[in-house]
Formats: C-alpha cells, sequence, structure tokens
C-alpha cells in the first residue's frame, strides 16, 4: 500500500474572509492539524513564555511582530507536527517569512480566499452592538427592528472602533500592501490557488473539491464507524 505524502498547505485570506469557516471544515472534514499564528501567540503570551513576553512588547507599542520571532515560533511547533497533515493560518505573513518556512519544509498548496474588499467592508461594518447589555446586530443577517435602536430598551446601537468603515479599510490596506507580496511569490511557484467569491458557502464546495484530489474525506469514514 502506498502512504500518501503529507500535505503542507497555508490558508491566506483578508480579515473578514471567512478563514475561519473555512479552516473549521477543512479540519473537519480532511483531519489535518491546524496552526493558526494568532492563537500561539495568545497561548505564548498567556503562559508568558520568552516569545510571549517579547511578541507583546511589539504588540503593546502597536508594531508588527519581527519576522525572526514569528519564523521561531512557528517553526518550533511544525516540529512537533511532522507526522501529520497540517494547515498554516496567519503564517507566512511576509516574503521573508515565506522564504525560511521554505527551508524547514517543502509547501504543497497555498488556499487563497479572493474575497473582494467591497464584500468584506460590508460584512464587518454590518455589526452594531448594544453596549450596555453586549446585544450583538448584524445589518445583513440580524439587523434590529428599528434601524440603530436596541429592540429591548430602545437605547442607541453603537459600533465597535474595530468595526468602523475608515478602520476596517486600515486593516484591509495593510493586508494588502503585506501579503500580495507572499501571493506572488507562491503564485510563482505554481502552488498559489485562488478561490473567489463573496459567499464562504459558496466558495467552500470548491476548496472541498480541490482538496480531495489530495486527501479523502476523514468525516464520511469517521461518520461510518460512530453509526
Amino acid at each position: 500500500m502506498v502512504v500518501p505524502p503529507l500535505l503542507r498547505a497555508v490558508i491566506m485570506g483578508p480579515p473578514g474572509s471567512g478563514k475561519g469557516t473555512v479552516s473549521a471544515r477543512i479540519i473537519k472534514h480532511f483531519g489535518v492539524k491546524h496552526l493558526s499564528s494568532g492563537d500561539l501567540l495568545r497561548d505564548n503570551m498567556q503562559k508568558k513564555t520568552e516569545v510571549g513576553i517579547l511578541a507583546k512588547s511589539y504588540i503593546d507599542q502597536g508594531r508588527l511582530i519581527p519576522d525572526d520571532i514569528m519564523t521561531q515560533l512557528m517553526l518550533n511547533e511544525l516540529k512537533g507536527l511532522d507526522q501529520y497533515n497540517w494547515l498554516l493560518d496567519g503564517f507566512p505573513r511576509t516574503v521573508a517569512q515565506a522564504e525560511a518556512l521554505d527551508k524547514e519544509c517543502h509547501i504543497d498548496t497555498v488556499i487563497d480566499l479572493d474575497v473582494p474588499f467591497e464584500t468584506i467592508k460590508y460584512r464587518l461594518t454590518a455589526r452594531w452592538i448594544h453596549p450596555a447589555s453586549g446585544r450583538v446586530y448584524n445589518l445583513e443577517f440580524s439587523p434590529p427592528k428599528v434601524q440603530g435602536i436596541d429592540d429591548i430598551t430602545g437605547e442607541p446601537l453603537v459600533q465597535r472602533d474595530d468595526d468602523k468603515p475608515e478602520t476596517v479599510s486600515k486593516r484591509l490596506q495593510a493586508y494588502d500592501a503585506q501579503t500580495k507580496p507572499v501571493l506572488e511569490y507562491y503564485r510563482e511557484k505554481g502552488l498559489l490557488k485562488s478561490f473567489s467569491g463573496t459567499e464562504t458557502n459558496k466558495i467552500w464546495p470548491h476548496i472541498y473539491t480541490f482538496l480531495q484530489t489530495k486527501l479523502p474525506d476523514v468525516s464520511q469514514k469517521n461518520a461510518a464507524t460512530h453509526r
């Protein structure tokens, strides 16, 4: 029996592109290990590890964490996953990080969620909250009965700073500036697979079909054994 080579995949996409949802579905269907740089950073900061303390000092100053710190953090973690298929999320974010990753392992595929910025802006700026209760409304999925007013108290709703159009625009521009060169880097290597669309549920079947050419769907197998 020929054992298929292990899958080494990266998922990329701007904030609000549905990356979390897609990653969760890939894990469920294909049983890959998911390594998120954000989760790993939070974990290290919570545990106050050497890298965690260092990373926090940069974040507190509003600065980007240097490439060598991020690379060291991620590569250390990957050492424990050499027997598994894995999916990297949030790394590499710069060409220097991508090159450092290449030295350690061969990446098979880079899944790029190509969602129009206008869609993301609309998605992220549609969130409004009632500060006193924490109730969240989404103008698209769960709007208040009266625009700008909380259903229960009749008090005005506010928008978090993070969800304000100008903040969202800045975050998207920063992603674009930082990540475009990484997408180009992988495109030139023939590894980039872009999936375009405005709805995660419509993009997902294409990603699923693509990954089925590389890995079996374990969710059906698991369902069968649990019957």
